[in-house]
C-alpha cells in the first residue's frame, strides 16, 4: 500500500502500546463528545484503535459496547478490563478554563470532559492490555460500555449474553491509585400524589395533590434520618431532590405531584425492601386518606436507547458491591499496584460513587476491584483533569495488576 497517497492509512498501521500514544489517544477521545445514547463515534474509532494495537476478536455488539481481546500465554482465568464510553454533559464552555474538548495537555495535566471520567483511563487500559499480547497469565478482556452514567445498560446486557465469562475484573473508574472494592448502589424511587384538578377560584370543587406533599416530605426526612450503616461503606442516604407538579398553570389546583428521591444504598438492598419502607413511613404520617386523594411510591423508570437503536424501559437502580478486604484478588492487587513513592501496598478503600462493577461483582458475583489514576473529586465538574505523571504511574502499574489477580483468581 502507498501510503504517502492515503493519509487515513497511518492509521491501521500496527501502533507501539506506549504510554505516549495512549495518552494521545485519549486526547483524540475527548475532543469527540459521546453523551448517554450517543457514544457511536467514540465507539467507531476505540474499536479502529484496539485493531491496530493487535487485539483479536475486536467487536462491537448489538448493545454498543466495544470488546476486543488480548490472547494470554497460559491457562490462567480471563480478566477483563471495562470502563465507559459515555460520558455526562459539558455544560456552559464559557465556565471551562480549558476548553471541554480540546484534549490538551497543560501544566502537567490532561484536560476536558472525560479526561479522568473516563476517556484517559480508558485508554491507559486498553493500551496496557495491548502491551501484554502474549504475556498475560490468561487471556486478557477489553470491555468499554455504553450508558454507565444512566445505571449501566451496556454491563448489564453484555454479562447477561454470555459472550464474555471473566474471572475477575478490573473497574478504570478514578482511585487516586488506590485499589478499590466497592461502593454504595444508587436508586431513584418516584412518590406520586394524585388529587382531582380544578379552578383555583373554586378550591371546594377540587382535591389538592400537593396537600399530601408536606406529610410526605416529613416521612422521607424521617426514613432519610433512620439508615443503616456498612462499616466499610459508610451509611445509606435518602433525600428528596425534586417536586414535578401537572398541570403547571399557577392558576389551576395540581391533581398529579411526582416527589423525586435519591437514594444511596447498601448492598443488600433491593427494589421491593427501597419501596416497603418508603410505603412504612408515609402510612405512619398519614394513616388515612381524604376522599379524592391518593399516592403511589415506585421506582423510577427510563426508556433507554442505545445509539445502535436497542430500547429497554428500566428501573434506575444501580447495584452496590463490596469486596473482602481479605480476598485473593484484592490482596495480590493491592501488593501489585503499591502506592506511588512508597514501598508500601496500595491503601483499600470503597469509592463514593457508583460503577458498573455493581453489575459485574454485585449481580454477577465476579470478583470485582477497581484501579486507575484520577482524583475522584474532578468528576462531572468544568475543571475535570488527569494528572499526567500519575497517569504515567498507573500505566506502568497496570500489567502487574492484570497478571497479579490473573493469578490469584486461578488459585
Amino acid at each position: 500500500m502507498d501510503y504517502t497517497h492515503d493519509p487515513d492509512a497511518f492509521r491501521l498501521m500496527p501502533k507501539e502500546p506506549s504510554f505516549e500514544n495512549a495518552l494521545a489517544f485519549a486526547g483524540e477521545l475527548i475532543s469527540i463528545p459521546g453523551l448517554p445514547g450517543e457514544e457511536g463515534e467514540v465507539a467507531s474509532r476505540l474499536k479502529e484503535e484496539m485493531e491496530v494495537l493487535g487485539l483479536s476478536d475486536v467487536r462491537i455488539d448489538d448493545t454498543g459496547n466495544v470488546i476486543g481481546v488480548v490472547a494470554g500465554r497460559g491457562g490462567a482465568p480471563p480478566a477483563m478490563l471495562n470502563c465507559h464510553l459515555d460520558v455526562v454533559a459539558e455544560g456552559d464552555h464559557s465556565e471551562w478554563e480549558v476548553p471541554p474538548f480540546s484534549g490538551e495537555v497543560r501544566d502537567g495535566f490532561l484536560h476536558g470532559r472525560g479526561s479522568m471520567d473516563i476517556k484517559g483511563p480508558l485508554a491507559l487500559q486498553t493500551y496496557a492490555a495491548a502491551s501484554m499480547i502474549g504475556k498475560a497469565p490468561g487471556d486478557v478482556i477489553v470491555a468499554h460500555t455504553v450508558l454507565e452514567e444512566r445505571g449501566g445498560l451496556g454491563m448489564k446486557r453484555l454479562l447477561e449474553s454470555g459472550t464474555v465469562d471473566p474471572g475477575v475484573v478490573i473497574i478504570g473508574e478514578a482511585t487516586h491509585g488506590d485499589v478499590c472494592i466497592g461502593h454504595r448502589g444508587r436508586a431513584e424511587l418516584e412518590v406520586v400524589l394524585t388529587g382531582l384538578a380544578g379552578h383555583a377560584s373554586a378550591p371546594d370543587r377540587a382535591r389538592n395533590a400537593l396537600d399530601l406533599l408536606g406529610d410526605v416530605l416529613s416521612a422521607v426526612r424521617e426514613l432519610g434520618e433512620n439508615q443503616e450503616a456498612d462499616p466499610v461503606l459508610g451509611r445509606a442516604s435518602l433525600i428528596a431532590t425534586t417536586v414535578d407538579v401537572l398541570p403547571e398553570s399557577r392558576n389551576v389546583i395540581p391533581d398529579k405531584v411526582v416527589l423525586a428521591l435519591d437514594w444511596r444504598i447498601l448492598p443488600s438492598d433491593d427494589d421491593d425492601s427501597l419501596l416497603n419502607r418508603v410505603r412504612h413511613s408515609i402510612e405512619r404520617r398519614i394513616p388515612s386518606l381524604q376522599e379524592g386523594l391518593a399516592y403511589e411510591v415506585r421506582m423510577a423508570r427510563e426508556l433507554q436507547t442505545t445509539y445502535t437503536g436497542i430500547q429497554e424501559q428500566r428501573s434506575l437502580l444501580t447495584p452496590g458491591f463490596l469486596m473482602d478486604s481479605e480476598h485473593p484478588v484484592v490482596t495480590s492487587a493491592a501488593s501489585a499496584v503499591g502506592r506511588r513513592g512508597d514501598d508500601a501496598g496500595a491503601a483499600v478503600r470503597p469509592w463514593l460513587f457508583a460503577t458498573d462493577g455493581g453489575w459485574s461483582c454485585g449481580i454477577h458475583g465476579i470478583p470485582t476491584i477497581g484501579f486507575a489514576p484520577g482524583e475522584e473529586g474532578f468528576a462531572h465538574t468544568n475543571r475535570e483533569r488527569l494528572n499526567v505523571e500519575e497517569a504515567r504511574w498507573g500505566y506502568a502499574r497496570y500489567p502487574h495488576l492484570i497478571a497479579a489477580v490473573q493469578r490469584a483468581a486461578a488459585n
